[in-house]
């Protein structure tokens, strides 16, 4: 059976000040057009659909076009919810959807219970673990201590469980939507930290077939059968260098498996650009970048006249400027965006009690720090639901 694995639209995000519609339109005709051309069995697409619970008009339309066109393939679609979707509004009508194949899993009750699709080998079983916020699932799997290793190691439990209770040969697919450790991460993800702990490993996953991944924005194989597709288009200059792409799945009788990287269209290459104002005007080995999406960052000493507008006569698509003037790290100008480059909110806050009690916070008061952090990304996750 041959699969697409793609995730993270983030249908309705914009780049910078650049609306993304467009681009997300054209990578949804290449996503058809490729089912099409490579004679794919299966589409999985493995969360963050939207970029926010709460989408916009035009990104909903969107999304409903492409529900049409892939019904229209008859080639069935397994579909998850992210940690930026609402997973009560994805799953609205889900069963009336289903009936034309296209499959969403939004509710955690539902981990166990996969679709079944065919082909000349046999039956191959997907199951979809949509993102699983700890806080708001830990009864659902009973679980003591809400963590992601915890709620997704539970969720796997009844994968294997049913996956055991059906024919010999059955192959297997899991859809989640997490962090697992080796991935490399981005600027444009949104933080998923619980307990001081964001990752989960890889071995969670252990006995299916597949695992197709969803959350990180880059393309990267964490095990040969446990992948992230990464987002089909940059939503950071953090993803300058990323090459934004799906993965192409075969999987043969047998338990025999290969993938394929498919390329998706870029509508604009990214560009990050550094030094003082002047040199990067004339530098000839910034001619490439002309038509790029820039992000420059200016290290004069003193702050000059007019940037952006300077840099826009030759860097026309310039998006972001941002300042780091060159000193000596002892100064004490020293920015506060640089000091605090790198440092998680754990560590800014610990460094704040340092800063003015004198000592660090002991090990009791971190955990304090860390419940209270935890406790208002729970409750952020709960109003999201709820809205």
């Amino acid at each position: 059976m041959r699969l697409l694995h793609t995730s993270d639209w983030h249908l309705g995000r914009a780049f910078h000040r650049v609306n993304m519609l467009g681009a997300q339109s054209e990578f949804i005709g290449h996503l058809i057009a490729t089912v099409r051309e490579r004679e794919v069995d299966a589409v999985v697409v493995s969360g963050d659909v939207y970029d926010r619970a709460v989408p916009p008009l035009a990104a909903v339309e969107l999304f409903d076009d492409a529900l049409h066109r892939l019904a229209d393939l008859g080639v069935p679609t397994v579909m998850i919810s992210g940690n930026h979707d609402s997973a009560r509004r994805l799953g609205v009508g889900a069963g009336l959807i289903g009936r034309a194949g296209v499959h969403l899993r939004t509710e955690a009750s539902a981990c166990g219970t996969p679709v079944v699709l065919a082909d000349a080998h046999g039956e191959v079983a997907f199951y979809g673990l949509p993102y699983l916020e700890p806080a708001l699932v830990k009864d659902e799997f009973g679980v003591e201590k809400p963590g992601h290793e915890a709620v997704l190691a539970a969720a796997m439990d009844r994968v294997r469980a049913d996956l055991g209770a059906r024919a010999p040969g059955t192959r297997s697919v899991v859809l989640a939507h997490a962090f697992v450790t080796g991935g490399e991460a981005s600027d444009s993800e949104r933080d998923i930290t619980v307990g001081g702990v964001a990752s989960v490993p890889a071995g969670v996953f252990d006995g299916v077939d597949y695992t197709a991944l969803g959350h990180l924005h880059g393309s990267q194989t964490i095990t040969e059968r446990v992948r992230y597709s990464g987002s089909p288009l940059p939503y950071s200059f953090s993803e300058a260098d990323h090459r934004k792409s799906m993965w192409l799945v075969d999987l043969g009788p047998e338990g025999s498996f290969g993938a394929e990287r498919v390329d998706c269209p870029v509508p604009r290459a990214l560009a990050r650009i550094r030094g003082q104002l002047e040199e990067l005007l004339v530098d000839p080995e910034l001619e490439r970048h002309e038509e790029a999406w820039v992000e420059a960052t200016l290290t004069d000493p003193v702050r000059p006249a007019d940037p952006m507008a300077r840099l826009t006569e030759r860097f026309p698509h310039t998006l972001s400027l941002a300042f780091d003037p060159e000193r000596a790290p002892e100064d004490p100008d020293l920015s506060y965006a640089r000091r605090l480059a790198g440092r998680g909110e754990q560590q800014i806050a610990e460094d704040f009690v340092a800063h003015v009690r004198g000592a660090g916070p002991d090990e009791r008061e971190q955990a304090v720090l860390r419940d209270a952090f935890d406790a208002v990304r729970a409750d952020e996750a709960v109003r999201e639901v709820a809205r």
